[in-house]
């Protein structure tokens, strides 16, 4: 059973209508986004207020208000005039939310107007008369040095309270993040979970008949925005997954018609060959450190698990077992690998510490398991289940709990978001045609959607958290 409450606790009190600016911290800058500061609550503010309760599969969504964000000011700006901004700040956070599935954000018709002064002093008379239980408001401001500045104020509406405040300041080519991290502020503060929202997935878009796909690199962030292709298709590619410091992706292409495994730098968009040998090299994934790059190599007829420094160098074997044995996945703390291998006759999954020794089979359920992926809690491995359909289901480390969480006809390749609550992969369909796209799916299997993209897509990999 999974249980969470949600609690809205009280914090301050509602502070006066001011015609200047509304208050808020001091917002920190950096040359991408400023990454906000929790709010620290008083042990006694703790009890009391909204509760909302997911159990069992469940979840009724909280009603939330999220009216259009006022400008002090209408300027234009690189971005766009700070009104029209404004409002498309507005929609990111509402999108956000609402896709967590956890929260039901006003429709348009139930959203008053919001001016400048009143994004401190809520008219929760009103609000109250809505139902939401929650409210956001904010402002956007252009700077005298060309930045923005976005704030974001989260309001409980029954107690008339003011929940936290968050202030960003951000490049005009970076004002998506500002809404992206106001939601994971909202989120966070009213779920206790850590944020998601202001991150990226790289993936595989496809295109063409299933025999004969071009298959190229491609970014975007995780709602799908900000798209961009970082291959050309020439070579087909498989398998990306981020550095963790998000500054490069390691994958599998098949440059000159044999497999090996590249790094690709998002800033020089340039890649490099890790492994200088002859043999077949594929499923690479960094540790999380960065200091290494787990895959597999094929020698001799027989596949095993490697390792090798990012920078390169000679690989070292981690096993050594008759048949195929790929998809390492590292820990969160580095300290153990899970891995599948069909030592016992099928695909099943296994870990071992990260040296290699101590290998043990934790699948024991019917049909065969794959790709296994461990979360960044530490708490769950996500993998795909082979019985009938493809399936993707979570266990824990030690093989106990198994829970299949999609049931279509080919759904593959689990990826999890940073804060470990929803797993990201891509369905296939039947046919000739047979598109595969990117679907994402919380940890309930209740909320279950589709990832917009271009074109087809496959092999998701979620990044972390950007600073």
């Amino acid at each position: 059973m999974f249980r969470k409450t949600l609690t809205l606790a009280l914090l301050l009190g509602t502070a006066a209508a001011m015609a200047q600016e509304p208050a808020a911290p001091p917002p920190q800058s950096t040359p991408q986004a400023a990454a906000p500061a929790q709010a620290q609550l008083p042990a006694d503010d703790q009890a009391g207020g909204l509760i909302v309760d997911v159990e069992g599969g469940t979840s009724q969504p909280t009603p939330i208000a999220i009216p259009v964000m006022p400008t002090p000011a209408v300027v234009q700006t690189p971005a766009g005039a700070t009104d029209t901004l404004g409002r498309q700040l507005s929609d990111i956070v509402a999108n956000d939310l609402r896709n967590s599935g956890l929260f039901t954000p006003l429709s348009p018709g139930q959203l008053r107007a919001v001016g400048f002064p009143e994004v401190t002093a809520p008219a929760f008379d009103y609000w109250r008369g809505t139902a939401a239980q929650a409210l956001v408001q904010g402002y956007v401001r252009a700077n005298g040095d060309g930045t923005l500045t976005v704030g974001c104020y989260l309001y409980d509406v029954s107690a008339q309270r003011e929940l936290v405040r968050q202030g960003f300041v951000v490049p005009p080519a970076d004002w998506r993040r500002a809404g992206h991290k106001c939601a994971d502020t909202v989120y966070s503060r009213l779920t206790g979970e850590k944020p998601y929202f202001d991150s990226r997935v790289v993936y595989v878009s496809e295109t063409g008949p299933k025999g004969k796909r071009i298959k190229r690199l491609a970014i975007m962030d995780q709602d799908g925005a900000n798209h961009r292709f970082l291959t050309n298709g020439q070579s087909i590619v498989l398998t990306p997954r981020f550095a963790p410091n998000q500054q490069s992706i390691v994958y599998m292409s098949y440059e000159n018609d044999r497999p090996s495994i590249y790094v690709y730098d998002l800033g020089s968009g340039r890649p490099r060959r890790v492994v200088q040998n002859a043999n077949l090299t594929f499923a690479p994934r960094f540790s999380p450190d960065g200091r290494w790059i787990l895959f597999s190599m094929a020698v001799g007829g027989n596949t095993d698990i490697y390792r090798v420094s990012s920078q390169g160098g000679t690989p070292q074997r981690l096993t050594n077992s008759p048949g195929i044995d790929t998809g390492g996945s590292y820990s969160p703390d580095g300290s153990r690998i899970v891995f599948e291998s069909d030592r016992s006759g099928g695909q099943q999954i296994y870990t071992m510490n990260a040296d290699g020794s101590n290998q043990q089979r934790i699948s024991f359920g019917g049909g065969r398991y794959a790709t296994p992926v461990w979360s960044p809690r530490g708490d769950l491995i996500a993998f795909t289940k082979l019985a009938g359909n493809f399936r993707i289901g979570v266990m824990s480390p030690s093989g106990g709990g198994e829970k299949l969480l999609t049931d279509s006809w080919s759904d593959e390749g689990p990826s999890w978001s940073p804060n470990g609550r929803v797993i990201t992969f891509y369905r296939s369909g039947r046919g000739a045609s047979g598109a595969a796209q990117l679907w994402m799916v919380d940890l309930t299997g209740v909320n279950e959607r589709r990832i917009p993209t271009p074109l087809g897509g496959s092999d998701p990999a979620w990044g972390p958290l950007r600073p």
